[in-house]
C-alpha cells in the first residue's frame, strides 16, 4: 500500500491541485464572483458614475463662470474705456474754459489799462491847462508891474492889463513854437 501511495503521489503534478480542492475553489470563487458581480460591481459604478458627474459638473460650472468672467471683463474693460472718453472730454473742456478766461482776463485787463491811461493822460492835461492857467495869471500878474516900473505908470486898469498879458503870452508862445 505504501507503495500505491507512492505511485499516486509520483503520478500527481504539484501543480495541479486534487479534484475535490479544485471543485471547493471553484464554488467559492462562483459565490465571491456573484457576490462581486451583484453587490460590490453596481456600487463601484454607481460612485464612479456619481464622481464623472460631478467632474463633469464641475468642468461645465468652471466654463460657465469662466465665461461669465469674461463677460464682467469685457463689460470692465468698456467702462474703464468710457471713463477715460470722459475724463478727456472733461479734461479738454476744462482746457478751453480756461483758455477762454484767461483771454477774457486779458482782454478785461486791457480794457482796464487803457481806461487808467486815458484817465491819468485827461488828469495830466487837466493839470497842464490849470498850471498854464495858474502860470498866465502870475506871469500876466508879474509882467504887469514890471512893464508898470519900465513904463512909469500904473497899469492897473484891468482891460489894459489883460491886454498888456495877452500879448506878452502871445509872445511866448510864438517864440516857443519856433523853438521847437
Amino acid at each position: 500500500m505504501i507503495a500505491l501511495v507512492n505511485m499516486a503521489a509520483e503520478k500527481q503534478n504539484p501543480l495541479v491541485p486534487p479534484l475535490p480542492e479544485l471543485v471547493i475553489g471553484l464554488v467559492a470563487f462562483a459565490i465571491v464572483f456573484f457576490f462581486l458581480w451583484k453587490k460590490l460591481l453596481p456600487n463601484i459604478n454607481k460612485v464612479l458614475e456619481e464622481r464623472r458627474e460631478a467632474i463633469e459638473g464641475g468642468i461645465e460650472q468652471a466654463e460657465a463662470a469662466q465665461q461669465e468672467a469674461a463677460e464682467v471683463l469685457k463689460q470692465y474693460k468698456d467702462q474703464l474705456a468710457e471713463a477715460r472718453h470722459e475724463a478727456a472730454r472733461l479734461r479738454s473742456e476744462a482746457q478751453e474754459q480756461g483758455a477762454t478766461l484767461i483771454a477774457e482776463m486779458r482782454a478785461e485787463g486791457q480794457r482796464q489799462r487803457e481806461e487808467i491811461i486815458a484817465a491819468g493822460h485827461a488828469q495830466i492835461e487837466a493839470d497842464r491847462k490849470q498850471a498854464a492857467l495858474a502860470l498866465r495869471q502870475d506871469v500876466g500878474k508879474l509882467a504887469t508891474d514890471l512893464a508898470g516900473k519900465l513904463v512909469g505908470e500904473s497899469l492897473e486898469e484891468h482891460a489894459r492889463q489883460s491886454r498888456t498879458i495877452d500879448r506878452f503870452l502871445d509872445d511866448l508862445e510864438e517864440k516857443a513854437e519856433a523853438a521847437r
